[in-house]
């Protein structure tokens, strides 16, 4: 695939006038952990589109699909999203993986954990 290939979009995450390709802004400010084909990691950021992971990348290769379960601790409740994904990115401190296509259900649940971190957020700013 050609650089000319890629679609730009761009996406506002609120740094005025920043722009960037990704689909969709990264969140860091979740609790979040996540499981690796069953192995716990640290979430360092997510997305709708895809996960960044806390761990070594030696044994991964990129192009690898994997498991991934996420856990999401909300204000009433323990999240749980299961997805399929693959390696697109290798790092020094970890690895990123892209979602395959998300069902309905889960972009809804993914839009409820955003939703309930804009809550607790608004209300810690009207006590």
């Amino acid at each position: 695939m050609s650089a000319l290939s890629f679609k730009k979009s761009y996406s506002s995450d609120g740094n005025d006038g920043f722009t960037s390709r990704r689909s969709h802004p990264r969140r860091s400010c979740d609790q979040c952990i996540g499981f690796i084909n069953g192995k716990a990691h640290p979430i360092l950021d997510w997305s709708p589109g895809g996960v960044k992971v806390f761990g070594d990348p030696r044994p991964i290769a990129l192009g690898d699909e994997m498991e991934v379960e996420m856990k999401f601790h909300l204000r009433e409740s323990l999240i749980q999203i299961k997805h399929k994904a693959r390696v697109v990115r290798k790092m020094s401190e970890g690895f990123s993986l892209q979602f395959e296509p998300l069902s309905q259900d889960i972009r809804k649940t993914f839009q409820n954990v955003i939703d309930d971190f804009n809550a607790r957020e608004f209300a810690g700013s009207q006590a």
